[in-house]
C-alpha cells in the first residue's frame, strides 16, 4: 500500500503538471495589463508577448509563425479544423461532402463529425483499424478512390489517447495528397512525447493543447497552412487571421509557448526515460497479474510504434471503473481511457473498434506517465495491483 498521504499520479495523458518554466512564463505576465489589439504602449507590449510566443512555437514545431492560430485548447482546435475546413471546401465545390476519419478518434473529433453529419450535410466515414489500433491504409485508399472529388478532408490523429498507438500520418498525407485532399491531425497526445514537425509531416492542419505538454489549461493552437481556407466558428474582432476572433490571453499563450519549447527540446530524453518506466510497469504488472494483457501497438518499437508513456492494460474478470476507484482509494490515480468521457460506465469505443467485445472493452485501465513520474510510482502500482484486481474480481463474481 502507498505511504499515507502519498500521491501517485499515473494519468498524464489526461493532464500533466505545469512545467516550472511554463509556470514562470505565465505568472510573470499575469499582473500586466494590455489588450494585444490595442495600439497604445500596453497593448503593444501584450502583442509582443503573443508574437514572440508564436515564433517560439513555430520554431519548436517546424512551421511558420503565421501558421499558428491560438485557441482555447485541443477541443476547439479540432472543431475549428473539421468544421472550418469542411465549410470552406464545400463552399468552393458543393460536391465535397465527405469527411474521412477513423473509428478511434478522440470525442473532440468524433462529436463534431456527428454534428456535421446531422446538421451540416456531411457524409462521414469512420475508417477501420487493426487489432493494435492502427488505421487500415487500404481502407483509406479505397474510400478516396471511390470518388476523390467528393472528399472535403481527412482527419487522422497522430497518436491515440487511449491505447497510445501512433498512426501512419506520413502515409495518410501521401495517399490524400495524390488527390489534393487536405489532412488534419489531432496531435494533442503527440507533441512533446514523439517527434512532431509540421512542415516535414505534410499535414495541412494540426491541433494541440497546453495542458498535455506541461502548459496551462484553456489555451492551445491550431497550426494551419496559410494557403488553406478555414471558415471561422467565432465571429467578432477578426483576431488570428480572422479564423478565431476573441481577445487573446498573453499570459496563457506565454505559458503555452514555454511549455512547447521545453517539452520539444527535452523530447528525446523524456521519451527514453518514461518508456523505460513504462516497460518496467508493464512487465511487473503482468508478472503480478499473469492473465492481464497490453492493448495497442507493441512496446518494442516495431510497427508504427506507440507513445512512450502509455500502458493500456486489460484485466479479465474486472470492471475498469471498479479498479480505478480501488486504486484511487490507495492514492494511485489512473484512467479507464479518455477523461472527457470518464464517469460514464460504457465500453471504450477505441477497444471496440480494435475488435474487443463489450466486456473486454470495459476491463481495462490506462496508466500514462509523464515528466514527474518516478520508479517509486511504478513500484507503488505494482504493490497495489494484485490485491486490487483480486478484490475487483470478487465483487464482480457476487
Amino acid at each position: 500500500m502507498t505511504t499515507p498521504g502519498r500521491h501517485v499520479y499515473l494519468d498524464h495523458a489526461a493532464t500533466t503538471p505545469m512545467l516550472p518554466v511554463a509556470l514562470d512564463a505565465m505568472t510573470a505576465r499575469l499582473a500586466s495589463v494590455g489588450n494585444a489589439n490595442s495600439l497604445h504602449a500596453s497593448g503593444r507590449a501584450a502583442r509582443r508577448v503573443v508574437e514572440e510566443s508564436r515564433e517560439t512555437i513555430a520554431r519548436s514545431l517546424g512551421c511558420r509563425p503565421g501558421d499558428v492560430v491560438f485557441t482555447s485548447g485541443g477541443t476547439e482546435s479540432d472543431n475549428l479544423a473539421l468544421k472550418g475546413i469542411y465549410w470552406a471546401r464545400r463552399a468552393e465545390d458543393p460536391r465535397r461532402l465527405r469527411i474521412l476519419s477513423t473509428a478511434i478518434e478522440h470525442h473532440a473529433v468524433l462529436d463534431p463529425l456527428v454534428w456535421l453529419g446531422e446538421e451540416g450535410g456531411a457524409e462521414v466515414e469512420l475508417l477501420p483499424v487493426d487489432d493494435k489500433g492502427v488505421l487500415d491504409l487500404e481502407a483509406l485508399r479505397d474510400s478516396i478512390a471511390r470518388d476523390p472529388g467528393s472528399v472535403a478532408l481527412v482527419s487522422v490523429m497522430w497518436a491515440n489517447n487511449e491505447v497510445g498507438s501512433l498512426q501512419p500520418v506520413d502515409q495518410v498525407v501521401r495517399i490524400a495528397g495524390e488527390h489534393d485532399i487536405p489532412v488534419h491531425t489531432d496531435a494533442v497526445q503527440a507533441v512533446g512525447s514523439v517527434p512532431v514537425d509540421f512542415e516535414a509531416s505534410g499535414v495541412d492542419a494540426l491541433s494541440l493543447t497546453g495542458h498535455k505538454v506541461g502548459g496551462p489549461y484553456g489555451v492551445g493552437a491550431l497550426v494551419v497552412r496559410r494557403d488553406l481556407r478555414v471558415s471561422p466558428l467565432v465571429h467578432g474582432g477578426g483576431q488570428e487571421r480572422d479564423i478565431r476572433s476573441g481577445t487573446l490571453d498573453p499570459p496563457a499563450i506565454a505559458g503555452l509557448a514555454a511549455a512547447i519549447e521545453a517539452s520539444v527540446k527535452a523530447q528525446p530524453e523524456h521519451a527514453e526515460r518514461v518508456a523505460a518506466l513504462r516497460d518496467d510497469l508493464v512487465r511487473r504488472v503482468l508478472e503480478v497479474v499473469p492473465d492481464a494483457h497490453l492493448h495497442g501497438a507493441p512496446t518494442d518499437g516495431t510497427g508504427v510504434g506507440r507513445l512512450p508513456g502509455n500502458a493500456h492494460i486489460g484485466f479479465p474478470g474486472c470492471e475498469g471503473d471498479s479498479l480505478l476507484m480501488l486504486l484511487d482509494a490507495r492514492g494511485i490515480e489512473c484512467s479507464t481511457g479518455s477523461a472527457c468521457s470518464a464517469g460514464v460506465p460504457q465500453p471504450s469505443h477505441v477497444l471496440l473498434a480494435m475488435g474487443c467485445d463489450p466486456d473486454q472493452a470495459r476491463h481495462s485501465l490506462r496508466f500514462s506517465l509523464g515528466h514527474t513520474s518516478t520508479a517509486a510510482d511504478v513500484a507503488a502500482l505494482v504493490e497495489a495491483i494484485g490485491p486490487v484486481v483480486e478484490r475487483a474480481r470478487g465483487v464482480r463474481s457476487r
